[in-house]
C-alpha cells in the first residue's frame, strides 16, 4: 500500500486485477464530556455537538453530514473546473435535510448550489452534472436518500 497522505490509503483488497485500488479513509473520534467530542484526521481536528442538549459552537451529526455533502460539491467543483476550462470566482452551498424520528434517518436532502461565474448556462449544468456525477459523497448520500438540487448564477456578492 502506498499512503497519498496519513490518512487516506491505497488497499488492492477485494480488488480484481484490471480495476484500479480502492482508497481508504481513517477518522477518530473521541467523547470529551458529556457536551462534546472532537475527531481527528491527519493534521486536523473539529468539534463535534454530542450533547442531548446541544450546543451552537459546534456541528451536530445531522449537521456535520450535510457538510460533508458540501464539501464533496465544492471539491468536485474544484477537481472538474481545470478540466473543463470553466471560470469561477466562487461557489456556495445551501442544504437543507429532513430528518424523521422513527426510525431515525435523514429522508432528504436539497441543495443549492450557487456559483458566481460568467459561463452560459449550458456550461454551468455541465458543472452540476459533472459534480453529481464523480461526487464520493453525494453518490454515496444518492443511493441511500433522496438528494435533490439546483445549480444557479450568483446575482450580486458571496
Amino acid at each position: 500500500m502506498r499512503a497519498a497522505c496519513p490518512n487516506r490509503t491505497t488497499s488492492h483488497v477485494g480488488s480484481q486485477p484490471d480495476m484500479r485500488p480502492m482508497l481508504e479513509y481513517r477518522v477518530g473520534a473521541s467523547r470529551i464530556d458529556s457536551h462534546g467530542s472532537v475527531a481527528s484526521t491527519k493534521d486536523a481536528q473539529i468539534v463535534l455537538d454530542t450533547d442531548i442538549d446541544g450546543r451552537p459552537d459546534a456541528f451536530n451529526p445531522a449537521e456535520l453530514f450535510l457538510a460533508a455533502i458540501a464539501a464533496c460539491m465544492i471539491k468536485g467543483i474544484e477537481r472538474v473546473t481545470p478540466m473543463l476550462k470553466f471560470d469561477l470566482w466562487g461557489v456556495e452551498v445551501k442544504l437543507h435535510g429532513i430528518r424523521q424520528d422513527s426510525p431515525p434517518e435523514m429522508v432528504s436532502v436539497d441543495y443549492e448550489l450557487i456559483v458566481d461565474t460568467d459561463e452560459t448556462d449550458q456550461r454551468l449544468e455541465l458543472l452540476h452534472t459533472n459534480v453529481r456525477k464523480y461526487g464520493t459523497i453525494s453518490n454515496t448520500v444518492a443511493a441511500a436518500t433522496k438528494l435533490e438540487g439546483v445549480i444557479r448564477r450568483r446575482t450580486g456578492t458571496l
